[in-house]
């Protein structure tokens, strides 16, 4: 074990100064070393019963292979609890985890980028009932670099090793570096949120964030996306409906293939190579070969394939195209509203002024203030009174927390009221 390595919860609330101070000091092993792999119901027994009688939060990490694999599933689970130690437990040999889950019900969980991990964890029966998200909390205390990395250099003075984040964590054997790296990853996560809820309280903010955490925590899973071929990068280029026809079908095509396969969907076929076809909507894979992403490379099988998408969407009715723009489910976009509707227009820039203004002076994000699209909902349907009785209730309605609610509803209040059309 490093000098590093035993004064690192010791040194856990001392942040270096933004200008001055020691270098960081780099953290290079985990303090137990690399924990072996989890990959077997004995070995999960094991850890879960270690983790049950273990001490105070429990911090939690996932490793992914986005990029590589189709999904966003778990590859990796990275753990540490006082008492417990560091584990690391593969959901490919143990794809249940609801047992370890359960058994660390009553426990908070210590995430980073919270929001990003919940859904692989969910997948393997891992779901918090309460959390502490370090990323949100450092937006929330003013920080203005919130990864993971900069987090741990600025509040507790050690520099994260982060050269293995974009693997390919499908991998099999993991290696030992990768392996490191993703231990650390959890080795100072429950101190670093020590010395965060020490700043929160300290600003005033603890509440707020707690406040928040509850808010992911009790937040259902979100509804598949509709319509996620609109999505496909470079989609703006595409303008006629037959053209958006020729996107879903070959972004259709693609995803049923890469399901199959178990790659990452740009494997199969990249988005430009999509919107390519799309434009030129090719008469013959002949033509279709001619086309960036379509070169020589690809296959006779491969070509024919990709043609047969786009003769599919050749061939519909014009009664089965898409529609041009997507339905919206709340106001248009703002650039529209000064043509459509002054009045929501005029709501609206005083709104965003009023809620700009209020978290510079908060230190903190305005989007993590008041989402911009409650903002917008607001301003497109106001309140039928801008009293502050019916804002905090328009307010709530939209999903905001308490904290929200009484930073800025006042000052929304009296946006609505100015903005309000003379009698």
């Amino acid at each position: 074990m490093t000098d590093a390595q035993e004064t690192a919860p010791a040194n856990a609330a001392q942040a270096p100064s933004e200008d001055s101070g020691p270098a960081p000091v780099p953290l290079l092993e985990p303090r137990e070393g690399i924990p072996e792999v989890t990959a077997d119901a004995d070995g999960l027994a094991e850890v879960t019963a270690a983790f049950a009688a273990g001490r105070g939060p429990v911090a939690v990490d996932a490793e992914r292979a986005s990029g590589y694999r189709y999904g966003q599933r778990a590859y990796l689970i990275q753990l540490r609890r006082e008492g417990a130690g560091s584990a690391l437990v593969d959901p490919v040999g143990c794809p249940d985890l609801s047992g370890l889950g359960d058994a660390l019900a009553g426990t908070e969980w210590v995430l980073h980028a919270a929001t990003q991990d919940l859904p692989c964890l969910r997948e393997i029966g891992m779901v918090p009932r309460r959390l502490f998200d370090t990323e949100l909390a450092g937006r929330l205390a003013g920080f203005a670099r919130v990864g993971l990395g900069p987090m741990v250099e600025k509040v507790l003075g050690f520099a994260l090793e982060k050269g293995h984040s974009a693997v390919d964590w499908s991998t099999r054997p993991l290696p030992e570096p990768w392996l490191r790296y993703a231990a650390l990853d959890v080795e100072l996560l429950v101190d670093l949120r020590d010395a965060l809820e020490e700043e929160l309280d300290g600003q005033g903010k603890l509440d707020w964030a707690r406040q928040e955490f509850a808010a992911i925590a009790d937040a259902p899973p979100p509804p598949p996306r509709k319509d996620p071929w609109r999505r496909t990068s470079g989609m703006h280029k595409v303008r006629r409906r037959r053209q958006m026809a020729v996107v879903r079908e070959l972004w259709t095509a693609r995803d049923r293939i890469a399901q199959r396969r178990d790659v990452s969907p740009g494997k199969v076929l990249t988005d430009a190579a999509i919107i390519e076809a799309a434009l030129k909507v090719p008469a013959n894979a002949q033509a279709l070969s001619a086309l960036p992403g379509y070169g020589h490379r690809m296959g006779r099988k491969q070509l024919e394939q990709w043609q047969a998408a786009v003769d599919r969407a050749k061939a519909l009715p014009d009664s089965a195209l898409p529609q041009q723009g997507q339905q919206l489910n709340g106001p248009p976009p703002p650039r529209s509203w000064a043509d459509k509707d002054p009045a929501a227009a005029a709501r609206l820039t005083a709104a965003r002024a009023a809620v700009t203004g209020r978290a510079e002076e908060l230190n903190l994000p305005q989007e993590n203030l008041l989402t911009p699209d409650t903002v917008r909902r607001l301003c497109w349907q106001p309140p039928a009174e801008s009293t502050p009785g019916h804002v905090e209730e328009a307010l709530r309605a939209l999903g905001a927390r308490q904290w929200q609610i009484e930073q800025t509803a006042p000052l929304l209040t009296e946006a609505l009221s100015k903005a309000a059309p003379a009698e």
